[in-house]
């Protein structure tokens, strides 16, 4: 059961660069308005926050600001069938949305780096005891409910999202003199190695250690938390991807 201290949280999605990895599609939009399946990736993200009693949402936005601001503000025209009565000029939706959701959109510049927009959302979430943090390019079925718990009873300023890194090629392994392949792995999951994965936790004074607008998130603020030993990880075993290129989304979408 999800208790209501959980219920108050804000989760924060960075939503602002350029993704000029898959330009193919953010050449029109900004990478987490790329759809998935019939919604855009940022939407599937915000329910698995919703699943978990977090409806709060404050979005970090920047290029391209506008594309996410219309699609919220006519979130029922894209989520509902509808009736258009031209003479009348009026609208009705034909299905119900009865998400209770609220969602802050905020400019923070279409340059900013990833640890500027925390910076510059600082105000919406100060007064909270933490708040949830994502990208607006990655899936998974993290147990928000669960992460809550475990950075609450660490009590550190910061909590990470560890997971093995999705593997992008076959790895043959070759032994003997003769070049024979004694083993073959279609696309393994790394090396054994961790990686970031998103889905933070942190306490406002997390913020602290960053900049400004020039700060990535994944470089000094972060090693400074390290520093100080105020960063703690917590592993994530199920699924998990990144939609970087769009052999990525076209992967995801074959999944959905």
């Amino acid at each position: 059961m999800i208790g209501e201290e959980f219920i108050s949280m804000k989760a924060v999605i960075l939503a602002g660069g350029l993704g000029s990895r898959l330009s193919e599609e953010t050449g029109l939009k900004p990478k987490p308005m790329v759809e998935v399946g019939t919604k855009p990736i940022i939407l599937h993200i915000m329910e698995t926050y919703a699943a978990h009693g977090v409806t709060d949402f404050v979005i970090c936005a920047g290029y391209k600001a506008n594309v996410i601001k219309d699609y919220f503000i006519n979130f029922g025209a894209h989520i509902s069938d509808v009736e258009v009565n031209l003479k009348q000029n009026s609208v009705k939706y034909l299905t119900c949305n009865d998400l209770d959701w609220t969602i802050k959109i905020i400019d923070t510049g279409a340059d900013t780096l990833t640890g500027g927009r925390l910076k510059r959302i600082k105000k919406y979430v100060e007064n909270d005891a933490f708040f949830h943090m994502t990208y607006g390019d990655g899936v998974a079925d993290i147990d928000i409910t669960a992460l809550t718990q475990f950075h609450k009873d660490h009590e550190k300023l910061a909590t990470v999202t560890t997971v093995a890194p999705v593997g992008r090629f076959g790895a043959i392994k070759v032994t003997g003199g003769n070049n024979i392949v004694s083993d073959f792995s279609e696309k393994p999951a790394g090396d054994g190695a961790l990686i970031n994965g998103g889905y933070f936790v942190l306490k406002p004074a997390a913020l602290d250690f960053i900049d400004g607008d020039t700060s990535i998130w994944e470089r000094e603020p972060m090693e400074r938390l390290v520093a100080k030993g105020e960063l703690v990880a917590r592993h994530h075993t199920g699924f998990w991807h990144p939609m970087d290129t769009l052999r990525d989304k076209n992967h995801l979408n074959a999944l959905i």
